[in-house]
């Protein structure tokens, strides 16, 4: 099984989140990844505190270790068809939120997150490893 992890998670992984931790440590380097779009949003994180040298060698030091997919055309077809499904339900989900949920539907992986908007996508796996 596959795991994208949400930048939340991450977010949570690199504060040292003992519950998240142990979830992270306990898969397979193998089985995690994080879109490309999670990549961006950790990066723009960084770029808006730059003299967090600490936070800038724990986020890096994560993105060596943990594979960043990129978003393809396959995410896009995912994007497009989960976009029309849930405007069609009058929803509506943030549009990084839905590139994440997206990408991780398109991998056929569970996104561990623990935001709730996720919930909305049809057909998308969530765990939330905060819990």
């Amino acid at each position: 099984m596959r795991f994208m992890l949400d930048t939340n998670m991450v977010s949570y992984f690199l504060r040292g989140d003992v519950v998240v931790t142990k979830h992270v440590l306990n898969q397979p380097m193998s089985s995690l990844c994080i879109s490309a779009i999670t990549e961006g949003e950790l990066l723009f994180g960084l770029a808006k505190r730059p003299e967090a040298t600490r936070l800038h060698a724990a986020v890096h030091e994560f993105l060596r270790r943990v594979e960043a997919l990129p978003w393809d055309s396959s995410a896009a077809e995912y994007y497009a068809t989960a976009r029309a499904d849930l405007e069609k339900l009058g929803r509506t989900v943030s549009s990084i939120d839905l590139l994440i949920g997206s990408h991780a539907l398109s991998i056929d992986a569970t996104l561990v997150t623990n935001d709730q908007a996720f919930s909305q996508i049809s057909g998308l796996r969530v765990e939330d490893w905060a819990r």
